[in-house]
C-alpha cells in the first residue's frame, strides 16, 4: 500500500513510519510539503492513500485532494483539520472520504484506512453487484435535486430562481406545498404558492423535500407503502438534524432522509418484510447496504454512503464518537418505531439521553398527525 502524506511538519513522515513499524505494517509511505511536489508523486505512480491538511504552505488541501482524485479515483482520501476548522471542511465533502486530526496521529490513521477499505468491500462484495446487476435500470440520480443544489451554491439565487425550479415539476411543486402547509410548518398560516412556501420552508429543508419527492417516485418493488416510505423519510430527516446539530446536521438529516433507498431496488434482503412473511425478502445484500451503492453510484459525499450502509448496524461505523451514522440509526428507529441500539449508545456515552430523544420523536409524530 502507497500511503502520500502532504504535510508542511517534517515530523510527519518519520513519526508515522515509527508507529507502522511498530504495528507490523509494511505501507510505503511518502510525504510532499507542497502541492506540486504531491502532484509530480501522484502523476509518477499509483496511490492508495492521500493524506493532506486542510490548508499548507501556498496549497489547499481539499484542491489538492481533488486532483488526486482525478488521476487515482480509487485512492482513499483523508483531511487533516486542527480544532475549529470543521466548519470549512463540511464543504470538502466531495474531495475527502474521512477527516483526522491534526498533527497526523498515526493510529487514527490505520483505522481510518482500514474503514474505507471494509466500505469499498462492502460495497464491492460480489453479492451486492451481482444485485445490482440484475436490474435492468437503476433509478436515476434526482435531476431536479442537482439543479436545485447547484442554484443554491450561487449567490445570485432569489426565492423566484429557486420557485420556478420547483414548478418545472408539478408533482414535487404539489408536495412543497403539501408540507409546507403541515402543521408542523404552517403556524395556521396557508400558502398557496411556490414562492411563499420556498422561504416558509427554508433552502434547506426545500432540498431535502425535493430529494425525497424524486427519490420516492420511483416505481417501488413488492408491497411497499411508498407514500409512508416517503414520510417516514422526511421524519428522520428532521429529527437527525435536531439529534447531531450544528455543522454536520445537514450530512445527517440527507442521510436520514435516504436510509430506505435500497429498498427501491429487486433483489435486496429487507428484515422487517421478510418477518411478515414476504419471503422475496429475506435473501440478497441488506437493503441498506444496496442503497450505499446506489447513492456512491449517484455520487454523494462517502460520509452519507457510509451512514446509509451501517444505519441499521451503526457500532459497524469506525467514526469515532457519535456522528452521521449514529444520528441516522436513532431517528430511524424512533420514527418507525423499531428498537434503538441502547449498546452502541453506550459505548459513546449518550444512553442517558435516549428518553429526551425519544420525546422529541414522539412530539415530531404528534406535530405530524395533527
Amino acid at each position: 500500500m502507497f500511503v502520500l502524506i502532504v504535510s508542511s511538519n517534517p515530523a510527519t513522515h518519520a513519526e508515522l513510519n515509527q508507529t507502522l513499524s511498530e504495528f507490523g505494517l509494511d505501507w510505503d509511505t511518502e510525504q510532499a510539503q507542497d502541492a506540486v511536489t504531491a502532484l509530480a508523486i501522484a502523476m509518477d505512480r499509483p496511490v492508495d492513500v492521500a493524506v493532506a491538511e486542510l490548508r499548507g504552505p501556498g496549497f489547499d488541501g481539499a484542491g489538492l485532494l481533488a486532483q488526486i482524485r482525478s488521476h487515482h479515483p480509487e485512492a482513499a482520501r483523508l483531511l487533516l483539520l486542527e480544532e475549529g476548522e470543521e466548519p470549512a471542511a463540511m464543504m470538502s465533502m466531495d474531495s475527502a472520504h474521512r477527516f483526522l486530526n491534526k498533527p497526523l496521529r498515526a493510529e487514527e490513521l490505520v483505522d481510518a484506512v482500514e474503514s474505507v477499505a471494509e466500505l469499498r468491500e462492502l460495497l464491492d462484495s460480489p453479492e451486492l453487484k451481482a444485485a445490482v446487476g440484475r436490474v435492468g435500470n437503476l433509478p436515476p440520480p434526482p435531476k431536479l435535486y442537482l439543479e436545485l443544489s447547484r442554484a443554491l451554491e450561487s449567490e445570485d439565487t432569489t426565492p423566484s430562481t429557486l420557485s420556478n425550479l420547483i414548478s418545472q415539476d408539478p408533482v414535487v411543486a404539489a408536495k412543497v406545498l403539501r408540507m409546507c402547509n403541515s402543521a408542523y410548518f404552517s403556524g395556521g398560516r396557508t400558502v398557496t404558492d411556490i414562492r411563499s412556501a420556498v422561504i416558509r420552508l427554508g433552502q434547506q429543508t426545500l432540498r431535502r423535500l425535493v430529494l425525497a419527492s424524486e427519490v420516492f417516485s420511483q416505481s417501488i418493488p413488492g408491497n411497499i407503502d411508498r407514500e409512508a416510505m416517503q414520510q417516514r423519510a422526511l421524519l428522520s430527516s428532521q429529527l437527525a438534524a435536531r439529534l447531531l446539530g450544528g455543522s454536520s446536521s445537514e450530512l445527517a438529516a440527507t442521510a436520514a432522509l435516504l436510509a430506505d433507498v435500497g429498498m427501491l431496488l429487486p433483489g435486496v434482503r429487507i428484515p422487517a418484510a421478510c418477518a411478515a412473511g414476504e419471503l422475496d425478502k429475506c435473501s440478497g445484500p441488506h437493503y441498506a447496504e444496496a442503497g450505499a451503492y446506489l447513492l456512491g453510484l449517484w455520487g454523494l459525499p462517502m460520509p452519507i454512503v457510509e451512514a446509509v450502509a451501517s444505519h441499521h448496524q451503526p457500532g459497524r461505523s469506525r467514526f469515532r464518537g457519535f456522528w452521521v451514522g449514529g444520528a441516522v440509526h436513532v431517528a430511524r428507529a424512533l420514527v418507525s418505531g423499531e428498537a434503538v441500539d441502547e449498546k452502541y449508545l453506550e459505548s459513546v456515552g449518550l444512553r442517558e439521553r435516549l428518553p429526551a430523544w425519544r420525546k422529541m420523536a414522539d412530539d415530531l409524530l404528534a406535530a405530524e398527525a395533527a
